[in-house]
């Protein structure tokens, strides 16, 4: 019997993140286990009067790449995937991994000269992002190996995953419930943009950035599915103090545990790690960019209840917030360049608050009035 749900997702997909209209060309980025859902929104775009064009992948092709490829073809730009990112009106990806920690024991340094490949795809991503020439979004389609890495049966996982996307059998109109949230960020964004210092404080941070002249994005359900969050990138040398991301920071199928970042004047300046600290640092040397901020965020989403490991999700969590290190969206003004977007993220949920230019915003995981 097919999942409802998953054609309720599609639809969210297709009419309100990548508004997909006719003539859009549209890649749709999957593994295998995806098929369902890449299925229901092949038939989507197609009823929307889109051109789908799909770009499969094996569950299991990243490890297989890693174990086989040569320089030269660690090196290479994939040809397909750059021409759509530059010419296509959308594109989907739907992440469908069957086994979350397959990239564990590569060697980092591969990861990051493939990074350095993929870099091009990346500045396509978000400079035509950026123009609203490309519109691009993110999901997830829920796995067996995703519910276990989260830590919950599958049945109950599927259900958190629909929840979050309010694709859920309880929500009628998922538009408008997007749309609703879009309206209440917009008057959260109100009370910040304009203004200059923020202070974030609390028992794992004590951080002050500036975001004069910076814009912040209502994120509402376009680029990420789930949503719920206001982000913006901060003045690159204004980031002074220091914070403990309380929550494992995962990128590249690698868990780094404990991080614990010192900026000064915009830069990280020490970094450490209670595990694999030799691949944080071995990221901070990615390029110039890497060592500062690219995005700081405030998660909204109070359907995203507990850290699952993966940060699609886990950046949303209602009550805390990230920072990403290395590049930055052109749209918010971010002048931050690098091979890498790492997010990592803080609870606030206990003693903390932030402040804009010494006015009181946000206390222990949710905005004052």
């Amino acid at each position: 019997m097919s999942d409802k749900r998953i054609e309720k997702l599609a639809k969210i997909l297709v009419e309100h993140s990548a508004d997909v209209q006719p003539g859009d060309r549209v890649l749709i980025e999957a593994s295998i286990a995806a098929e369902p859902l890449v299925r229901a929104l092949y038939a989507e775009i197609l009823d929307h009067g889109g051109h789908p064009h799909l770009q499969l992948e094996l569950p299991d092709q990243d490890e297989i790449f890693f174990r086989h490829a040569s320089e030269a073809q660690l090196d290479f730009t994939p040809t397909f995937r750059k021409l759509a990112y530059d010419e296509f009106e959308s594109r989907i990806r739907i992440h469908s991994e069957t086994n979350t920690r397959a990239l564990t024991n590569v060697d980092p340094a591969k990861q990051a000269r493939r990074q350095k490949a993929l870099a091009p795809i990346l500045r396509s991503q978000m400079w035509r992002g950026a123009e609203k020439t490309f519109k691009w979004v993110t999901t997830l389609y829920p796995t067996e190996a995703y519910a276990e890495e989260a830590g919950m049966a599958y049945e109950d996982f599927k259900d958190f995953v629909f929840r979050a996307c309010f694709a859920d059998d309880q929500t009628p109109d998922p538009v408008a419930a997007w749309k609703a949230i879009a309206d209440k960020q917009r008057e959260i964004i109100k009370r910040i943009e304009g203004h200059d210092k923020i202070e974030v404080r609390g028992p794992n941070v004590d951080l002050t950035l500036s975001v004069k002249g910076r814009k912040f994005n209502n994120s509402h359900g376009r680029h990420n599915m789930p949503d719920g969050e206001i982000y913006t990138g901060p003045v690159e040398d204004s980031v002074n103090g220091w914070v403990r991301f309380t929550y494992p920071a995962i990128t590249g199928g690698r868990v780094v545990e404990g991080v614990e970042l010192t900026f000064k004047r915009g830069k990280v300046v020490d970094a450490k790690a209670q595990k694999n600290q030799q691949f944080l640092l071995e990221m901070l040397e990615s390029d110039k960019g890497a060592r500062y901020l690219g995005e700081f965020a405030i998660g909204t989403n109070f359907q995203i209840d507990r850290f699952i490991g993966h940060i699609l999700f886990d950046e949303k969590i209602g009550g805390t917030f990230h920072m990403a290190l290395g590049a930055g969206y052109p749209e918010t003004g971010s002048l931050n360049k690098s091979i890498i977007h790492w997010d990592m993220i803080c609870d606030l949920r206990q003693d903390a608050v932030i402040l804009v230019d010494g006015e009181l915003l946000y206390r222990n995981g949710d905005f004052v009035s």
